[in-house]
C-alpha cells in the first residue's frame, strides 16, 4: 500500500472528494493536524505529501511559528523531486518554499466562480476544469515560482494553479470541495464571511447546492489523471 500523508491546517478543510480517489488508487491516509501533530518528527517519507489550506498567510511564520517547519518539510521534498500537492494555504507555501513572493490580491475571492485554463492547463490534468465554477476561499496571493507552469486563472488571481515538472501540483482554489461538509466551512470561516462585501451564508449555501456536485466530479478526474501520471508502485 501507499501512503500519503495529509497536513491539516484547520479541521473542516480536509481532503473532502479527494479523499476517494487517494483511496482508490490504494493510497493508506495520514493527517498531520498542525497544533497538535509535530511536523518536525515527519520524516518517514510518504509516497506523496498533501498540504491544505488554512485561513493564515504563508509568511506569517513570527506568528505561527510552525510554518518554519511546514516550509523546511516541502523545501525537502521539492528537492528530493517527491510528489507533492497544494491546496489554497498549501500551494501559497509550496510557491514560497520555491522562491516565490506570496502577498496580499487586490481583492478576497470567496465563493464559487469559473476558472480560464491556459493552454497548457487545457492540455493537461486540469482539462475537465476549464470553465468551471470552483470553490476559491483566499485573500493571498503568489508570483508565479522560476520554472512553474501556470495553468489556470481568474480575473481577481492569475495564479490559480501551476505544475513544476509532474511530481509537482497546486491550486489556489479548492478542487476537493463538496457540499457534504460545508456548513463547516460556513461556521469555521463565519468572521471572515461577515467581514467580507457582497457575500453571506445563504449565498454560499446555494452556490454549493448547485456548483458544488460539478466541481467536485471535475477535480476529482483531475487528481485522477495526475495520480495515473505519478506511476507510485505500491510498497
Amino acid at each position: 500500500m501507499k501512503t500519503a500523508t495529509v497536513i491539516r491546517h484547520v479541521h473542516f478543510e480536509d481532503l473532502g472528494a479527494f479523499a476517494a480517489v487517494l483511496e482508490r488508487h490504494d493510497f493508506k491516509i495520514t493527517y498531520v493536524d498542525v497544533g497538535v501533530g509535530t511536523l518536525a518528527a515527519e520524516n518517514n517519507e510518504p509516497d506523496l505529501l498533501v498540504v491544505l489550506g488554512g485561513p493564515i498567510g504563508a509568511y506569517e511564520e513570527e506568528i505561527y511559528p510552525f510554518l518554519v517547519d511546514e516550509l523546511d518539510l516541502i523545501k525537502r521534498r521539492l528537492a528530493g523531486d517527491k510528489p507533492i500537492l497544494g491546496i489554497c494555504l498549501g500551494a501559497q507555501l509550496m510557491a514560497r518554499a520555491l522562491g516565490a513572493k506570496v502577498y496580499p490580491g487586490p481583492a478576497k475571492e470567496i465563493g464559487w466562480a469559473p476558472l480560464t485554463l491556459t493552454d497548457a492547463g487545457r492540455e493537461g490534468d486540469l482539462a475537465g476544469l476549464d470553465r468551471v465554477s470552483v470553490l476559491h476561499w483566499h485573500g493571498d496571493t503568489f508570483d508565479l515560482p522560476v520554472g512553474a507552469t501556470r495553468l489556470a486563472s481568474t480575473p481577481i488571481c492569475a495564479n490559480q494553479a501551476f505544475a513544476l515538472g509532474r511530481r509537482v501540483l497546486a491550486f489556489q482554489f479548492h478542487p476537493e470541495a463538496t457540499e457534504t461538509g460545508f456548513e463547516r466551512w460556513l461556521i469555521g470561516h463565519a468572521c471572515e464571511i461577515a467581514a467580507a462585501p457582497g457575500v453571506s451564508v445563504p449565498q454560499l449555501r446555494a452556490q454549493a447546492r448547485s456548483l458544488a456536485a460539478k466541481s467536485a466530479v471535475q477535480g476529482q478526474r483531475c487528481l485522477e489523471a495526475w495520480l495515473r501520471g505519478l506511476s507510485v508502485p505500491n510498497r
